[in-house]
This record gives structure tokens, sequence and C-alpha cells, in this order.
């Protein structure tokens, strides 16, 4: 089985001094290097997304500016693929479906922010086209949300998209579980 790891938008916009800063987003992009360096060093798919707003009432991920780049922790290299979206879903008007079809991918292994936005809606649409999702739920952020008046812990937003996700949607498993899973695989092309 071919599996591509995807990391969705970890971008300028949601660290310390970005337009729309996220809880932890420091630590869960060091976890995604850490799994985007095992995809690189086994020569297995991986494709950046990054997001670009093209909303006219949109605070974040702006045309023409430095938010909208990809964080040096995660940088692509020269080759790489990188899709830019317009929507929550990865998938929604952009080539990635046809992309990961070509590489004859069966399984995502998910990495990016927000967990309760981007990466729900991917792992939702990955599901529904038919792949395999494992989500590297340490290599994910996301933020405080508002429910009728009520402030949300980032924790238990993260949680609760996660729990839910993971009661159909795809695996759940840390980047060191998943590495660990990764090298004892007999087959060195997954």
């Amino acid at each position: 089985m071919i599996t591509a790891l995807i990391i969705i938008d970890i971008q300028n916009d949601y660290f310390p001094g970005g337009r729309m800063e996220l809880v932890g987003a420091e630590a869960a992009a060091q976890r995604a290097n850490e799994a985007l360096a095992c995809f690189r060093n086994r020569n297995l798919p991986v494709i950046h997304i990054r997001h670009l707003s093209t909303r006219p009432t949109a605070a974040f991920f702006l045309p023409g500016t430095s938010g909208i780049e990809i964080h040096p922790s995660v940088a692509p290299l020269p080759g790489e693929t990188v899709f830019v979206k317009n929507f929550p879903n990865s998938f929604r008007e952009t080539p990635l479906l046809e992309h990961l079809r070509g590489l004859g991918v069966e399984q995502l292994v998910l990495a990016g922010m927000m967990t309760s936005m981007c990466v729900d809606a991917t792992a939702r649409a990955s599901f529904d086209l038919g792949f395999q999702n494992v989500l590297l739920h340490d290599a994910m952020a996301t933020r405080d949300l508002n429910f009728n008046g009520v402030i949300i812990p980032a924790a238990e937003v993260h949680g609760a998209f996660l729990a839910a996700l993971g009661s159909v949607y795809g695996r759940m498993i840390g980047v060191t579980e998943f590495l660990e899973e990764l090298e004892a695989s007999p087959d060195k092309s997954e």
C-alpha cells in the first residue's frame, strides 16, 4: 500500500505574531517536521497544502503577506508538491485527488492546522473518496472557540474533533508511535 504524508496549512499566520495564532502551533509543527523527515528519508510521497484566503472578509492568509508562507519548520524542498487551496477541504478545487490517484496512493497520513477546520474537512473528504486515514494527533493544532458565549479551550476542541474523526474517519496515533510502526514495517515502500 502506498502511503503519502499530507501537511495541511502549517503556515506563518498560525504562529506567534501571526494573524490567527493557534494554541500549540510550534509543538505541532515540530512533530510534523519529524514525520516529514521520515517520509523524505524513505522517499515516500509528501504533499504540502497552503491556504490562500480569497473571501473579501478574510482576516488571515491574505494574498501578498508573509502569513501565507509555509512555516520554515516544514518548508517544502525543491520538487516537493505544493497545492494551494481556497477552502477548508484540501480536495476542493485542487488537483490533490488526481495527484494521489496518479501515484497510486491508498493511505494518507495527515498533519496540520487547524484540527477543527481544515484537518477535519480534509479527513472527512479523504475518507469519502476511499482513502485510509492516519491522523497524527500531536502534529496538529487549533484554537479556543466560542459557542453560545462559552469559551471552549483549544485542548477540548482538539480532543472533541479528533474523537469524532477517530470513530469513523481515521486512526489516531502520535508521531513517535507512527514512526516506530513505519520503521518496523517489512515493506519499506509503505
